[in-house]
């Protein structure tokens, strides 16, 4: 059975990130939301932004953990909020040290239902038209798509910063092995994400060893001269980036509103409704961002809300009638296709686009669509400085 841990058996202990005690230890019975707010207000005066970070420590008091049956307690959860005011905070999971982000333009949280591997899931996401994430990575401009608690090769799981790069790399083929060529069967290439051309480029190849080099265009293998002797991984940046789990769950119906929602395609991607014989996790440094990614960051205007366009199936997002939807969201791009990550699970070889109408779509994967490469920080990465405006971007430090 299920038994709730109460306020006289859970001790909290707060400091920032350099370690100074702020609160605690302390048993959360003798704690109070002033106390915790007052804490971190007084100790950013008056503000708190992204550039700060927290360390929360949570644990059972002495005495108490023998009077639990743990064989039936496989998951117990703690949750905190701190802010200056009731709209800027971040939920910590008892488990997790690491404190996000709190009370920046544009991050809004994101709850969705417990995960098999991840349990209740809180992500942060920022939304809007031009919201304040842009981060000086690469000697270029990224930008943040959020805060997610991220799995790594080993299973251990950690709030990890997500970004993307601001422009694409150029038009590349999704996976366009010739048939017989890996998992490719078809002269339209693969949607094996694990197997793709395009993503050894980004994990392996010429954009990851900052190298020239040929990168997918056409079909059965064709290549084209790809340069990123000045736009590829540098290795400071390569020191930044760990490891992640990549879902590669897909969908073959996602037209409607019943089954092509934002909230539908998060589903999707960390399900295990993939082509017959395709793998639903690749383990990797770079990525591509997801349709739910691009779903979830848009704001919504004064025509259509942001909850009105979450209703909205992501299919059907270039009507007329929804275009407050495409237009606050930072990730749309009126002049490209975007590839997604995402496989369509009823073909081989079909993948996932956002297309240039603002709408999610699908194509054959040997077609050549923008790359925005997306990865995950490293969670030892910091935000050192900036503002987050494209003039002043964020600055990132280990």
């Amino acid at each position: 059975g299920y038994t709730s841990l109460k306020d006289n058996e859970v001790k909290v202990y707060l400091t920032d990130e350099n370690d100074n005690p702020l609160v605690g230890p302390t048993l959360i019975s003798n704690l109070s939301n002033y106390n915790l707010y007052s804490k971190v207000n007084s100790h950013t005066e008056n503000s708190l932004e992204i550039k700060d970070r927290y360390k929360i420590k949570v644990w059972i008091d002495e005495g108490v953990e023998d009077s639990y049956d743990w064989s039936t307690q496989n998951n117990l959860y703690y949750n905190f909020k701190i802010g200056v005011t009731s709209s800027e905070y971040v939920v910590v999971p008892a488990a997790d040290t690491i404190i996000a982000k709190v009370g920046t333009d544009g991050l809004v949280a994101e709850e969705h239902e417990a995960t098999e591997q991840l349990g209740a899931v809180i992500d942060y996401r920022y939304t809007g038209a031009d919201p304040n994430n842009y981060v000086s990575f690469n000697n270029e401009l990224w930008r943040i798509i959020g805060v997610f608690p991220t799995e790594d090769a080993s299973g251990n799981i950690e709030n990890r910063i997500k970004i993307i790069r601001n422009e694409s790399i150029g038009n590349y083929s999704w996976n366009n092995k010739a048939s017989g060529t890996g998992s490719s069967t078809s002269i339209f290439g693969s949607n094996d994400w694990s197997d793709s051309a395009l993503q050894i480029v980004l994990n392996e190849g010429a954009y990851y060893n900052r190298t020239t080099g040929n990168c997918p265009s056409g079909i059965e293998g064709a290549t084209t001269a790809c340069d990123f002797s000045t736009t590829g991984l540098t290795e400071e940046a390569k020191s930044m980036i760990s490891d992640a789990k990549w879902y590669l769950g897909g969908t073959n119906s996602h037209t409607s509103s019943s089954n092509g929602l934002s909230s539908h395609w998060y589903t999707y991607e960390r399900g295990t409704t993939v082509y017959s014989g395709r793998p639903t996790s690749f383990i990797g440094k770079i990525g591509l961002m997801y349709p739910s990614d691009y779903g979830y960051a848009t704001s919504g205007g004064s025509t259509t809300s942001r909850e009105e366009c979450l209703a909205k199936e992501l299919y059907n997002w270039n009507s007329s009638d929804y275009t407050d939807c495409k237009n606050n969201d930072w990730l749309y791009d009126s002049s490209s296709y975007q590839w997604t990550i995402t496989p369509y699970s009823g073909y081989s070889y079909i993948v996932f686009f956002v297309f240039s109408a603002g709408n999610v779509s699908d194509n054959n994967a040997i077609v050549t669509f923008a790359v925005r490469p997306v990865l995950y920080l490293d969670s030892m990465v910091e935000i050192t400085g900036g503002t987050g405006t494209s003039s002043d971007p964020y600055t990132l430090g280990i």
